[in-house]
């Protein structure tokens, strides 16, 4: 309460708090249970506008809804969205029928394939990006509305680059649109490592986005290693507390690089104690500096032995919640999440082994 009324103090006189991330807390409250809809705008399976139209039907919205979900983020191509008024107006016809169902919705920039680290003409091009989509954004509530400035930047061992990079974009997005809450992140693809190597903004009206997928053994199949034995993976507990029982699950392949990762993920003893520790630092950072957090990604692979990936999705909303973090589950129609077709079907089933995990219980 003490600081609170320092703050506005401060702001009444007219002076800045340097790097307070002090998003309004009904903002903050509405991207408390979220959902990603992966391919309305990235990779649209049509660039007909009907069929962009149709994509997620307002029986489904209602469904998200009814389920108990407050927030939908969209991801947006920008290549795909380029300077095209039509498809810009299927981008924010969406939006308005999301916040009809009074779901807020995170907007984000999500290149396929930008090299923000060397490539001039592709920070231009983001630049570019918001310069077009912000005016559009301004007819909607701020309450609702949330830009996110760019999905997952690499910038390896170079926090400081895009930290440069990001406020510069923030300070351009900013003069169009002064009232909406930015979402922020750090370097390293988004992860809590990159948030702990981040110094905040001083701008006071963001939240700071984290992603979370680890260990990506487990939530992924280790996908970013070809040629594993994928069967095998799939078989990997979580809790990995029964040692024993987790190595035997490498005997079950006859592949011996499979074999050696799978005793890896064992030895690491993966539980809700060790994602507790990882939000538990991105909390302290928060605290620190006075910041919000999102947990704006976090999903596993349908593929994943079900007892196991429901045990983890439900680990990783719970050490969220503990934290006070609002979360984003990726997503609506991709196999990370709920692994509904694309375009989704007119009258959805969403799996209620998924919306127990995720805390929303079974619903019609």
């Amino acid at each position: 309460m003490i600081r609170r009324t320092i703050l506005l103090v401060l702001t009444l006189c007219g002076l800045a708090w340097p790097a307070f991330g002090a998003a309004p807390a009904d903002r903050v409250a509405s991207l408390g249970r979220g959902i990603t809809i992966t391919n309305w705008f990235r990779f649209p399976p049509s660039a007909d506008p009907a069929a962009l139209r149709d994509y997620l039907g307002d029986a489904a919205i209602a469904q998200l809804r009814q389920a108990g979900f407050t927030a939908v983020r969209l991801p947006v191509q920008p290549g795909w969205l380029g300077g095209d008024p039509v498809r810009l107006r299927a981008l924010t016809q969406a939006i308005g029928r999301l916040q009809r169902h009074g779901l807020a919705v995170v907007v984000d920039a999500h290149p396929a394939d930008w090299r923000l680290e060397t490539s001039q003409a592709d920070r231009a091009a983001l630049l570019e990006f918001w310069t077009r989509l912000a005016p559009a954004l301004r007819r909607f509530d701020p309450r609702l509305t949330f830009p996110e400035l760019l999905n997952e930047p690499v910038f390896p061992g170079t926090p400081e680059a895009w930290q440069t990079l990001q406020h510069r974009l923030l300070q351009s997005v900013r003069a169009l649109l002064p009232d909406n809450t930015m979402i922020l992140t750090g370097n390293d693809w988004g992860s809590i490592g990159g948030l702990l190597a981040s110094r905040p903004d001083a701008d006071p009206n963001v939240i700071y986005s984290i992603h979370f997928y680890d260990p990506p053994e487990l939530t992924a199949l280790a996908a970013y290693r070809p040629g594993l034995d994928r069967a095998a993976l799939a078989a990997l507990p979580f809790p990995a507390d029964d040692r024993t029982a987790c190595f035997r699950v490498a005997e079950t392949s006859a592949d011996p690089a499979t074999a050696a990762l799978i005793r890896f993920y064992c030895g690491l003893h993966w539980n809700g104690s060790r994602i507790a520790a990882r939000f538990a630092a991105a909390a302290a950072w928060a605290q620190r500096n006075h910041a919000t957090l999102l947990l704006g990604e976090f999903g596993a692979s349908a593929a994943l032995h079900p007892e196991s990936r429901l045990n983890w999705l439900a680990a990783v909303r719970q050490q969220a919640e503990a934290q006070h973090i609002g979360w984003m589950l990726w997503g609506y129609d991709d196999v990370m999440g709920f692994a509904l077709s694309r375009p989704p079907p007119r009258g959805p089933l969403l799996d209620q082994g998924v919306l127990r995990a995720l805390g929303l219980g079974d619903r019609p």
